[in-house]
């Protein structure tokens, strides 16, 4: 157990600002008495959890299927066949994953032992992150890639899965640059629990790789942590909140833990929980997800703050749309892929492709306040590979064409950054071209 954890609550006012791509920022200081009228405090986050009884969590998945065809930005946009764009598609992954050590590869084969590799954030010190392995795990059960997903698992539970204390069960992540600055990041999480469902699925669990019991133990974890401990313990809380249906920014910030952030929504991963498991919760989860993209995002501009109160009312003080924030554009792409977001949506999506569109689709930069004043001018190829991917959402939108073909000119991410950028640009990909699916 690492020194942050020992120190417990103390660390519900550590404050780690800025937004490197990733979870970096995730701890921030918080005070305790925000109001009901601030955004609303979680009745469920209390101090010890007496009032909290678990939820039951099935023992076994239940198939899960897709009733409708997977559209194909790609091909209805751009004219391209299932062949060009799958060989573009596994050239990047190749290149990502088995490349150049030195200037592409963010794939590390037999980390640290036989059969265990990892992901690793070249630009900010090699940093091994939950949310570039869960990222990872998605990409590779998608493109059935079984090797690398086992490994990748593998190391997962092997070297970042907490195995004793109050935080048992939770995945330790680099957060943020120099010591100290680890976290639980829920988001990596989350992606840890659809892509293991996904890989129960597709390949089928086995004694060696229990996908089925590791994603229903995460599930459980979410939803039970507080129940199991007895309340919060040392700051450790449940990663959702009961009676909001909400994921919290992070699961050691349970005595304030009403707050959440756009970029965590993952509404198409809780509707196939629900489908999954049978459990109402999920259901509630989707729709309470749909509601804070939506509330959430600039009325004008659609760009999302970094943090929000469960209401959608921004958190003073909290940065606008970051790097962090293109995971957003992510969740609504994919949402739409799977045919099951709301109907406001779709319009919200418009809404964001609009205003990339009047910064001028081969210019605009990398960051901006929520009104859409810019930060950064530089140009951020995630971005551009999100807003890309977005056009799934925004399906009446007369630029969506621009963007996907601005996704297709890409190089594959190479260099310093292609740890961010080269994830996003995979999962874009593979939204784009509707290989994004259900199993």
């Amino acid at each position: 157990m690492t020194l942050r954890r020992a120190l417990g609550s103390v660390l519900l006012g550590a404050a780690l600002v800025g937004a490197l791509g990733g979870c970096n920022a995730t701890l921030d200081s918080l005070s305790s008495q925000k109001s009901e009228e601030a955004g609303g405090a979680d009745s469920s986050a209390g101090t010890t959890g007496s009032t909290v009884g678990k939820l039951a969590i099935p023992a076994t998945l239940r198939p899960v299927t897709h009733s409708g065809t997977y559209y194909n930005a790609f091909s209805d946009l751009l004219g391209k066949d299932n062949p060009e764009v799958s060989d573009k598609i596994e050239a990047a992954f190749q290149q990502l994953f088995h490349g150049d050590r030195d200037t592409q590869s963010i794939f590390i084969e037999g980390n640290t032992g036989p059969d265990l590799s990892s992901i690793y954030d070249v630009l900010h010190n090699k940093q091994i992150r939950t949310e570039g392995m869960g990222l990872a795990m998605l990409i590779t059960v998608e493109l059935d890639h079984q090797e690398e997903f086992d490994q990748l698992w593998r190391y997962s539970k092997t070297r970042q899965q907490e195995t004793s204390g109050p935080e048992k069960g939770y995945f330790d992540s680099q957060c943020g640059e120099g010591e100290g600055t680890d976290c639980y990041d829920v988001y990596g999480m989350q992606y840890f629990a659809l892509a293991l469902m996904l890989a129960h699925g597709r390949w089928h669990s086995t004694p060696d790789m229990p996908y089925q019991a590791d994603a229903l133990a995460l599930l459980d974890m979410f939803l039970n942590k507080e129940a199991t401990n007895s309340g919060v313990v040392n700051g450790i809380g449940n990663a959702f909140s009961r009676d909001r249906f909400l994921v919290r920014e992070e699961p050691t910030l349970a005595d304030a833990g009403f707050t959440t952030r756009a970029s965590l929504q993952m509404p198409a991963a809780y509707w196939y929980w629900a489908k999954a498991t049978g459990m109402p919760f999920w259901n509630a989860a989707a729709k309470a997800s749909h509601s804070l993209l939506v509330d959430a995002a600039d009325p004008a501009t659609g760009l999302w703050p970094m943090r929000s109160y469960f209401d959608g009312a921004p958190v003073e003080g909290s940065p606008g749309f970051t790097q962090q924030g293109y995971r957003t554009q992510l969740a609504l792409a994919l949402d739409a892929l799977w045919g099951t977001a709301s109907a406001d949506q779709a319009e919200l999506a418009n809404r964001v492709l609009n205003f990339f569109d009047s910064q001028g689709i081969a210019d605009y930069g990398g960051t901006f306040e929520t009104d859409g004043t810019p930060v950064d001018t530089g140009r951020a190829q995630a971005l551009v590979s999100v807003n890309g991917a977005l056009a799934v959402a925004a399906r009446s939108n007369p630029h969506r064409k621009a963007f996907v073909q601005e996704v297709w000119d890409q190089a594959t991410p190479s260099g310093d950054n292609r740890y961010y950028e080269g994830l996003l640009y995979l999962v874009s990909m593979l939204i784009l071209s509707g290989q994004l699916q259900v199993y």
